[in-house]
């Protein structure tokens, strides 16, 4: 097969592009030394996190100047994230370091007062001021694309396309920024296009084949018009059973054994085979897939295999982000040596996810965080991680559950009037954080949990909701407003899903940036897709399912 060259300075999850180039017919040989660009026909520069870091890490290991000599040599070049915000001249991010200057322009950070950052979702990339009967390396005005970034380069009209450059665009909120870029044998783009499903597929095809300009295919959007689209997560929480298999299981208010009245009464409710079901979820056109370990040999790295090799097979075959929650934290390995929750990250970064999800261990941080006059220590696994990889690649999954009071009076923890009163008649609660899977309860309201883990760099929370868990009677809208009007990052809904109207009501009726649905997937009930098309008869903006093999034939 032909060979791309691959620059990976440590960026995190290079695993999935590897093997979406792979998919597309293609190998990877790694650029491991300046000098190796030199022999590079085709060169992919990758990247997440952080612009100064990525410029830096480049500059001292003497990669710049080889970068600079390969483009000019008219050799084909492809930045992917930060290797699309390299190219500029520089960022807000870290003013004092300079980009490679190729390109015209600053990028500037997301106006959060609007909306969420940072920009973690699906969006378009539409071409600007061309002919819609050409696809520039096969992007689709009706497709959808994966981006994860804090600061984008702003869309100045006629600008850059004065300086010979072709661009697509996407708008969030009220910005528009640079979605996707090209000139001659240059092309970057803000999105992954190892996430982004057949559409992220049928773009890397067409740059590695060098087919700038093709015919369109026949892809429409579900919704109106272009934009962020909300996404629909499937979970699979990953336990082994009494016969030592992983299995996906699903519980009821966290309790995952079969009830005293089923057949197999006590032994863990077995729903099938995890990389199976990541699969098929991701065929039914989920937006990303969610991997929660929950059972005891997440004790230890050494032990931990079987879940790295979950995210390794399953990053085969399914091209949308994958998360990863369950012993992502500090710990000793059998042999007595300790491994941090970095490494631990690191691990599952190297297999093939994009996220981690940290749990008891925020709870941990966040409380040691008030104790400490909200001074941060730098040493949580929450900041450690994220000034590695980005804090885009850190996930804090909350437990709350409602403690009901008559009066706001009766506790000093912040309250909400509920219209769902409590046993006694209370009218109002709080929402009461959790450890250990809901069996440990703490004096830290969901409130004051989330705005620490936002501080010491989360960059999204896993709202989910003891009271809701295996009720499907649909999500807690309340708790998901309490939740979004005190922080800026993104809040996925979690907990309580049953049928795909539970997913409309809570895209109409909160602001949630993304919901999660478990049992009613695993259980054949309702698929992804159905999910879908429910909302999107409401209005509401989803990724539309694209035909795997079609979007990647030769054009």
């Amino acid at each position: 097969m032909p060979v791309i060259h691959l620059l990976d300075y440590v960026a995190g999850n290079v695993r999935s592009l590897v093997n979406a180039i792979e998919k597309v017919g293609y190998t990877v040989e790694w650029i491991k030394t300046p000098t190796d660009i030199e022999k590079a026909q085709s060169l992919i520069l990758p990247g997440v996190g952080h612009f100064g870091h990525c410029l830096s890490q480049f500059d001292k290991g003497g990669y710049l100047d080889p970068i600079r000599k390969h483009i000019e040599a008219g050799k084909p070049f492809l930045g992917i994230c930060v290797g699309l915000q390299a190219l500029f001249e520089g960022s807000e991010e870290d003013p004092a370091i300079q980009g490679l200057s190729l390109i015209p322009g600053r990028l500037c950070r997301f106006d959060d007062r609007d909306k969420s950052v940072p920009h973690i979702g699906w969006n378009s990339a539409q071409l600007v001021g061309t002919d819609r009967d050409q696809s520039f390396y096969g992007l689709q005005d009706g497709s959808k694309y994966y981006y994860v970034h804090s600061y984008a380069a702003p869309y100045q009209d006629g600008s850059l396309e004065e300086a010979g450059w072709t661009v697509a665009t996407a708008r969030y909120g009220n910005e528009e920024f640079v979605g996707a870029i090209g000139r001659e044998n240059v092309l970057a783009t803000q999105f992954h296009p190892e996430k982004s499903g057949a559409a992220g597929l049928r773009l890397l095809k067409a740059f590695l084949q060098g087919h700038r300009w093709s015919a369109p295919l026949p892809i429409m959007s579900h919704g109106p018009g272009q934009g962020m689209t909300r996404r629909v997560i499937a979970c699979l929480d990953v336990r082994t059973n009494e016969r030592g298999d992983l299995v996906v299981t699903k519980g009821d208010q966290y309790d995952v054994r079969e009830r005293v009245e089923t057949e197999t009464a006590g032994l863990v409710r077995n729903l099938g085979k995890p990389v199976d079901m990541a699969r098929e979820y991701y065929e039914q056109g989920a937006d990303e897939i969610t991997f929660l370990n929950i059972t005891s040999f997440r004790n230890c790295p050494l032990v931990d295999l079987p879940m790295l090799e979950i995210i390794r097979r399953t990053a085969e075959t399914v091209f949308v982000p994958l998360t990863i929650g369950g012993g992502i934290r500090d710990t000793v390995d059998a042999d007595g040596s300790k491994v941090s929750a970095l490494d631990v990250a690191t691990m599952y970064f190297k297999s093939g996810a994009d996220k981690v999800s940290i749990g008891s261990d925020a709870v941990v941080a966040a409380l040691e965080y008030y104790q400490n006059g909200r001074l941060l220590s730098g040493q949580t696994a929450i900041e450690t991680i994220s000034a590695a990889y980005g804090i885009q690649a850190v996930v804090v999954s909350v437990d709350p559950r409602r403690v009901y009071v008559h009066s706001g009076e009766d506790t000093v923890h912040r309250t909400v009037q509920t219209s769902y009163p409590g046993p006694g008649g209370e009218a109002h609660c709080w929402y009461q954080c959790t450890m250990k899977g809901g069996r440990e309860a703490t004096d830290l309201d969901v409130q004051q949990l989330v705005e620490a883990v936002e501080a010491m760099g989360a960059g999204e929370i896993l709202l989910n909701c003891i009271d809701k868990d295996g009720s499907n009677s649909g999500f807690d809208l309340e708790l998901i407003q309490v939740v979004k009007s005190c922080i800026k990052i993104p809040v996925i809904a979690s907990s309580g899903a049953g049928i795909p109207n539970h997913f409309v009501e809570v895209f109409m009726k909160t602001t949630a940036d993304a919901a999660l649905g478990a049992g009613m997937f695993h259980r054949g009930e309702f698929t992804v897709n159905e999910v879908k098309r429910d909302m999107a008869r409401e209005g509401l903006q989803v990724r539309q399912l694209e035909d795997v093999v079609e979007a990647v034939v030769d054009t």
